[in-house]
């Protein structure tokens, strides 16, 4: 047996010394991309939300070194029951270090769950109820895109505000449209608006005649529609098609996507108002992404599919910063570092897992005003950050007692 020699106990000392987590488990970082592959919002998140990631992949390929990192993809179909039982076995079997996008406010409480067992990472996109951030909120959840609050809080205080006071709601029958439905009451009704109605409709449902019809009815001033994708789309046609377009009621989407426009027509949705947390012609940054991300997908980004590219990159550079994939380190480094790139600027995460970014008020162009293909928004306002989302003060999260306690 060779004797213990005094470099050899100061080499122990040293690797002793090192933080446990100075290290990437399986020699390799798993991220898990699940959402709409396939169905109504597939267009506003899917497949793209999947390439976006694998784009930050690509131009983080530099700094990663020999780290590598592997992309999963999985089409929950908007069913809490599918997007569990992937998500499990992603993190159980597969060994998946985060999940990101989900999309589907079911689907991302589930999820929320899942990850505050497993101690895992999730980055939420358009998520739209304010209970993932709220009482369900999580150490290690992000909400980077927007939830309802933020949603509805630009056009509803706005619009109220200038008059048109009445509002009727055509909304999807499921927590996202009914957390949406529920946060424009309260805004509307705190700025001396009235909600006149409400009806919701369910997910597949293509013809909506008869929901437009007693919306047409009640005679508000607003028609606000807390729904997206092809429903939205299918919505605005009927709407047109009944001749509502030429009408004295002002059309807005609680939640409004480009894509959802290009698939409708401009003739189709222009008039119609809404909030968005990103757009593509803004400025440099953003209209150079969006080339690289129309090359591949034929199609302009979302404010969800750039929200994904810079989570990701976010989410990278904090493994890169650690040497880690460790859940905690990784979470706690995202945390205290803040956003600066083609999404947001300067943006911070806050305590209750929102990314705090500003948003857009925009107006979809006539067809006159258009100049080509994509150019559809005008942008009439943006809301700041610090006005988008709700106070920390009001906020029911259980992880901002402790954090105020940590201050102390």
């Amino acid at each position: 047996m060779k004797p213990v020699t005094r470099s050899c106990i100061l080499a122990a000392a040293l690797l002793a010394a090192l933080p446990a987590f100075a290290q990437i488990s399986d020699g390799v970082v798993k991220l898990g991309v699940i959402n709409d592959q396939s169905g109504p919002y597939a267009a506003l998140t899917g497949p793209g939300s999947a390439l976006a990631v694998r784009m930050a992949v690509e131009d983080m390929k530099a700094q990663l070194g020999d780290t590598k990192v592997e992309v999963l993809v999985a089409d929950h179909q908007n069913k809490p029951d599918v997007g569990l039982t992937i998500v499990k076995r992603w993190f159980d079997v597969d060994k998946v270090d985060a999940v990101l996008d989900i999309a589907n406010s079911a689907v991302a409480l589930g999820v929320q769950s899942v990850i505050k067992e497993k101690n895992k990472i999730a980055l939420y996109g358009i998520v739209g109820t304010t209970e993932l951030t709220g009482k369900q909120c999580a150490r290690t959840g992000f909400s980077w895109v927007h939830d309802s609050y933020a949603l509805v809080s630009g056009p509803a205080r706005t619009l109220t505000k200038a008059g048109l006071d009445t509002w009727y709601f055509v909304a999807a029958d499921f927590a996202f449209g009914k957390n949406m439905v529920q946060e424009a009451k309260n805004f509307i009704g705190a700025n001396g608006g009235k909600a006149v109605g409400e009806i919701f409709h369910p997910m597949g449902t293509s013809d909506y005649s008869a929901f437009l019809l007693q919306a047409q009815a009640s005679n508000a001033k607003v028609v606000a529609f807390a729904n997206a994708g092809a429903q939205l789309v299918n919505a605005m046609k009927q709407w047109k098609e009944f001749g509502m377009q030429e009408g004295k009621q002002r059309p807005v989407s609680l939640l409004l996507s480009i894509t959802d426009v290009h698939a409708a027509g401009i003739d189709v949705m222009q008039g119609l108002s809404g909030t968005s947390a990103w757009y593509w012609d803004r400025n440099d940054n953003t209209r150079a992404f969006a080339r690289r991300f129309f090359e591949r997908h034929k199609a302009m980004p979302t404010e969800s599919q750039a929200g994904m590219y810079s989570a990701t990159t976010h989410y990278l550079k904090a493994v890169l910063a650690t040497k880690s994939d460790a859940t905690d380190a990784v979470a706690e480094k995202m945390r205290s570092t803040p956003v600066n790139d083609m999404y947001a600027r300067n943006a911070t995460l806050r305590d209750d897992g929102k990314l705090a970014h500003d948003f857009l008020l925009v107006t979809v162009k006539s067809k006159a005003e258009s100049k080509a293909a994509w150019d559809y928004y005008k942008i009439s306002a943006v809301i700041p950050a610090d006005e988008a989302y709700i106070p920390l003060a009001q906020s029911d999260c259980p992880l901002l007692a402790s954090a105020a306690a940590k201050a102390k």
